[in-house]
């Protein structure tokens, strides 16, 4: 406090390193950016920018795991976060520490999802003689207590990165040069800079947009919907879709296209699916796009659709067609760097743009992977290629287990059948599948039964396991050991090998029939071993 006014009696003298010691006493972010403080902005002109080894600009998932390993290695690190700012709509321009992911993504989604499983458990409790009453919902007590949680990881971040030794900064960040920013007026300079500024959901240039809201908007929620209209046939659009109607939200989902998830995951999870979303009560509009959306008198929502229904009675219409860069107006276009029509930064398999010492990953990247595990993994690969010594170091973009969370949830890993045919011949490609009522079900009536089915795609004499696909209860859980298993290269007979747990929905991969063993073209089997021995233990 002695030093804070010791500075307001003279800032002229204030230097960039003074400014550091100030944000750690406590001195308001915003009084900094803005110059309350008398005469920083001022000074700021005048002194040289304050240079750092690595400055990300990004505060992302991907964006701190790179910077706190640059500061493992030694590193003087900067990381610049536009922190949780909105236009004058009220619309969301950045999300905050964590990113994305943090404050209006994986974590509060998976909250929500989560109070959703506990309507399921209801659902399936009776079979059990087990009597609960139907459950009801606190929205506004669910969201303060996911918000408040959100706060904290927030905290967490911040905390992280003043431990580490990283100077942090809320604001937007502008090149005027390809390894210099601008932040409210004050520049910083670094050997490396990374562009970790993540993307944000698009939406439509239809009538009526403004009354629509984003999968950002879902998070702003005071109240549960009664009615909503979900649009989009991607995995965010499934997955919130999911969690409204198991809520009790009666929900219509529209898609351009016959199905959802139609991109990406095997015509044995399509179909699943997409079976199941209907069975549940959702409303699935397939070939279905919507063209106006007008409010009425009374607040509710009327959306048009191109096939010429009309969907009305809406408290919520939720647009999850796509996401875009947050790339635009960060001065770019002084750096070299070259952006593809989507306005990602283009990089190679290594995080770099082809200017020297810039760098970009995460959704503003042609990556391909718009994961938040992928960016942190890439991320602290760059940092140990950069500055730990290791250079070949670079994340292996491929064989990436992933999860949605869709009711009932899918995870997925390596090649869709249609895929590796594609790749290895059809010939060359064997398939084992199955599709069942999980045990979790045995006892409950019908209307309660979730189905579940998996799928092994081999390929070679070998049978390697190129691709692994499950939609059913617990399938999110129980993904992640099998993605050690195929980035290993298992084969099938390696699956057989490994004795299953019992009774679990999980042991279906490893005792799909012919278990250990081939066809042998004439009605019998032959026997097949583990493609490698293992040693004892």
């Amino acid at each position: 406090p002695g030093e804070l006014a010791e500075a307001s009696a003279d800032s002229s003298a204030m230097s960039v390193a003074f400014r550091r010691k100030l944000l750690s006493v406590g001195a308001p972010l915003g009084a900094l950016a803005t110059g309350a403080i008398s005469g920083i902005a001022r000074c700021s002109t005048k002194s040289p920018p304050e240079h750092f080894d690595f400055l990300v600009v990004g505060g992302g998932s991907g964006g701190i795991a790179c910077a706190r390993r640059a500061a493992v290695h030694g590193k003087k690190v900067m990381v610049v976060e536009r922190g949780p700012d909105r236009d004058e709509h009220g619309i969301r321009r950045g999300g905050g520490y964590g990113g994305t992911c943090v404050n209006v993504g994986c974590v509060p989604k998976k909250l929500m999802y989560t109070a959703a499983t506990h309507f399921e458990a209801a659902e399936t409790a009776p079979g059990y003689g087990v009597t609960m009453p139907h459950p009801k919902l606190d929205w506004g007590a669910l969201v303060a207590r996911r918000n408040a949680y959100v706060a904290r990881l927030n905290g967490i971040y911040t905390r992280n990165l003043d431990n580490a030794g990283i100077t942090h900064v809320e604001g937007f960040a502008r090149f005027v040069a390809p390894r210099q920013v601008e932040v409210d007026g004050v520049s910083y300079t670094a050997d490396h800079v990374l562009i970790a500024v993540g993307g944000k959901p698009v939406m439509p240039d239809i009538p009526g947009a403004e009354h629509c809201i984003s999968s950002d908007g879902f998070f702003d929620l005071e109240a549960q919907p009664e009615k909503a209209l979900v649009v989009g046939a991607g995995y965010i659009a499934v997955e919130l879709a999911g969690i409204l109607h198991t809520l009790g939200t009666k929900v219509a989902l529209a898609c351009r296209g016959p199905g959802v998830l139609r991109h990406g995951f095997d015509p044995l999870i399509q179909e699943v699916l997409n079976k199941e979303i209907v069975r549940s009560g959702t409303e699935l509009l397939s070939n279905s796009q919507v063209v106006g959306v007008e409010k009425g008198p009374d607040g509710k929502l009327q959306a048009t659709l191109s096939s010429g229904k009309v969907v009305g009675a809406l408290d919520c219409v939720l647009m999850a067609i796509g996401r875009s860069p947050v790339t635009e107006g960060m001065g770019l276009e002084t750096t070299g760097v070259k952006l593809d029509q989507k306005g990602r930064v283009i990089v190679d398999d290594k995080q770099e743009t082809g200017v020297a010492g810039l760098y970009c990953l995460g959704d503003a990247s042609t990556s391909g992977y718009e994961l938040t595990p992928v960016a942190i993994a890439a991320g602290r690969r760059l940092a140990d290629r950069l500055f730990g010594g290791a250079s070949d170091a670079r994340f292996e973009y491929s064989n990436i287990a992933t999860v949605v969370f869709s009711h009932p949830p899918i995870g997925v890993i390596g090649m869709t059948e249609p895929h590796a045919k594609e790749v290895y011949g059809e010939q060359a490609v064997t398939v084992y599948k199955s599709v069942f009522k999980p045990m979790h079900f045995a006892l409950c009536d019908e209307e309660a039964k979730k189905p579940m089915a998996m799928k092994l795609v081999c390929a070679g004499e070998e049978e390697r396991v190129v691709g692994l696909h499950v939609i059913g209860i617990a399938a999110d859980e129980m993904l992640q050991g099998f993605g050690i298993a195929l980035k290993m290269g298992a084969t099938k007979a390696d699956f057989d090998n490994a004795v299953a747990i019992h009774p679990t929905a999980a042991e279906e991969f490893v005792t799909m029939a012919p278990w250990g063993a081939k066809p042998d073209g004439k009605g019998g089997i032959r026997p097949v071993l583990p493609s490698a021995p293992h040693s004892k233990i």
